[in-house]
Order: structure tokens, then sequence, then C-alpha cells
């Protein structure tokens, strides 16, 4: 749980405003058929830490349970400093020399994801803080 420091705004409040603050990301991945396995042990093994070096905040992540998004979605939720920061993050992940190099041998037998969705989001003012 992260706690305002005295004169500081609570995330809520920094979500809320339209300005700067924290902001959410929600990302949904929809996988070929029969690869969600491989897309869940790249995340475990290798993408949370790479996403730790360049500021990438995991919050959660969830796989449905019911059709038709079961066994070929994940959904999950980074958490970064600013939309600039996400930008500044995404383009760093991306230059990543392990990142390329994971993503590659990940993909050595097909790719795995079929498409990725992305939307930034802020707290409102009656969340409970993250």
């Amino acid at each position: 749980m992260v706690s305002a420091l005295p004169g500081s705004r609570s995330l809520a409040q920094a979500g809320s405003e339209g300005g700067g603050g924290a902001v959410f990301e929600l990302r949904e991945y929809h996988t070929f058929e029969g690869k969600l396995g491989d897309l869940l042990t790249r995340f475990r093994d290798h993408t949370i830490t790479i996403f730790k070096r360049h500021g990438m905040e995991s919050v959660a992540y969830w796989t449905p349970m019911d059709d038709p998004l079961k066994d070929k979605t994940l959904f999950y939720i980074l958490k970064h400093p600013s939309r600039e920061a996400a930008t500044a993050n995404w383009a760093a992940f991306r230059d990543d020399p392990e990142w390329k190099q994971v993503s590659a041998a990940s993909e050595a037998n097909g790719k795995i994801v079929e498409k990725v969705e992305s939307t930034f989001l802020k707290l409102t003012d009656f969340s409970p803080r993250l």
C-alpha cells in the first residue's frame, strides 16, 4: 500500500487530476491458439524482471476463467509515474538487448501474441489507494 507523504498528493488525488501523477496501464494480450502457456512462461521467467529494470511496476496479472477468452488471454496492469514516463519506459523496454533475445527465443516455434490492447487509466477520487 502506498501512503502519501505529508504535503503530497495521494495516488487517488494525483490520478484524478488531468495533469501529472501516476498512471495505470491496462494491457490485454490475445494469444494464438495453444500459446498462452508460452506467454505466461515468458512473463514469469523474463518479462517482469525486464519491466522492473525500466521503471514499469507490475500491479497484477490475470487470466480469464470463462470462454471465449479462457486459455488465450492475459490481462495485466502496470503503474508508471506519468504518461510521459510510460512512453519512455516502453521505448527503453523495446530497445533492451535482453528483451530482444528473450522475445526471439520464445517465438522460435512461431508467434505467441496475436493482438495487444493498451488502455491508460487514472484513479477516481473514490478509488481505494494502490
